[in-house]
């Protein structure tokens, strides 16, 4: 709706921009209610929230109400600052330890089959009805999936009263949080995991693939379906990279975090096939692999912090995690978007910035493995 309405990058990468900066801004507060208070409701009142605030976009109708459209995207994207520390922190609650591990894959897979069936037929959908009814959808789909938790078998545990509800306890409560991830430094590196891949594999990629989309490969009306299309094979490969690679790895730790290396590289192949802008199929062969590489990151970077963190924080350290992950995407949208609108770069320039930075990422990951490990040797 932004590239239809302003037909700027730069409008584009302020919209990722404030979809990425609200779920940072409201993670301090995310964090200690989701630690704190009953986690199913708080899923259920964020979907009912987003579903209302999504349907809100149809008022959105000419250049002069863009600025509408950054408010409903931000209060949006707050609530989904709660919604997702939130389902990641519950997952253990409603699964067997044996059974974690399967179940984040599924999650992710799911939500990646989701992904991939949403974006085509949203894509399809803006095509032949227009966006404003795809919009419609979309809010739906909020209701929806507020009705499915609410139907989920959850006891909160014991503590989860929220009786003191000071603003110095949650300014306390929040700063314990930190102060755990500066004590354990390994659990801060791994949290650190989807921050990176937002910033080199995925944050200016979003403002990429819609100029690919509007620009370069046209496929429908403005380029819609071929965005369909494009988000479509990512969540495929975000589904399917993660069942695959667990395989070979299992929940092991070694196997898994050297599986996060690699995937950093599998990223950057597809990141170098999409920048030879070869045709719209190569685009397509190149947004899986990258897929492919976000979502083994994504799943596995998930399990570790599983494996590693008590309960009790479980809230606070996600809510940090999907902070840092927002502000990165911000950052890189931003940079992108910049980018793309400068004569002396394009987007060519800015997609061989983001391979350097995936190669880069990857290659540290994997020296701090082999040194960690020779230090845990020695």
């Amino acid at each position: 709706l932004i590239a239809t309405l302003t037909h700027s990058g730069l409008a584009i990468g302020g919209l990722f921009v404030v979809r990425m900066l609200a779920p940072f801004l409201v993670s301090p507060i995310a964090g200690v209610m989701i630690d704190r208070y009953d986690r199913k409701k708080l899923l259920i009142f964020s979907d009912i929230a987003r579903g209302f605030t999504v349907l809100g976009f149809l008022v959105v109708r000419s250049p002069e109400q863009v600025w509408l459209l950054y408010v409903l995207t931000a209060i949006q994207m707050g609530f989904s600052g709660f919604f997702f520390p939130a389902r990641n922190a519950i997952l253990p609650d409603i699964v067997s330890p044996k059974a974690l591990g399967t179940a984040n894959t599924l999650s992710t897979s799911t939500w990646s089959v989701m992904l991939a069936l949403g974006a085509a037929l949203g894509g399809f959908a803006a095509a032949e009805w227009g966006i404003y009814p795809s919009f419609a959808i979309d809010g739906a789909t909020f209701f929806l999936s507020a009705w499915f938790i609410y139907r989920l078998d959850f006891t909160p545990r014991p503590d989860m009263d929220g009786s003191d509800q000071s603003i110095r306890s949650a300014l306390r409560e929040y700063l314990y949080g930190l102060r755990y991830l500066w004590e354990h430094k390994q659990v801060f590196i791994i949290t650190s995991l989807k921050s990176v891949m937002g910033f080199s594999i995925s944050g200016a990629f979003q403002v990429i693939q819609i100029k690919i989309a509007e620009q370069i490969f046209i496929v429908g009306e403005g380029g819609r379906i071929g965005l369909g299309w494009m988000y479509a094979v990512v969540g495929v490969g975000t589904g399917l990279g993660p069942i695959v690679a667990r395989r070979l790895t299992g929940d092991r730790d070694a196997p898994m975090r050297i599986a996060i290396g690699f995937a950093y590289f599998i990223a950057a192949l597809g990141l170098i096939i999409i920048a030879q802008f070869v045709s719209f199929e190569w685009i397509l062969v190149g947004s899986l692999l990258r897929g492919i590489g976000a979502g083994i990151n994504w799943v596995f970077s998930t399990q570790l912090i599983f494996q590693m963190i008590p309960d009790n924080v479980r809230g606070r350290v996600f809510s940090t995690e999907f902070a840092m992950l927002t502000l990165m995407n911000a950052s890189a949208a931003t940079i992108g978007g910049w980018g793309i609108d400068q004569p002396k770069f394009g987007m060519q320039s800015v997609l061989f910035g983001m391979i350097s930075l995936t190669i880069f990422f990857g290659t540290a990951w994997l020296l701090w493995i082999w040194i960690s490990e020779r230090k845990h040797v020695g």
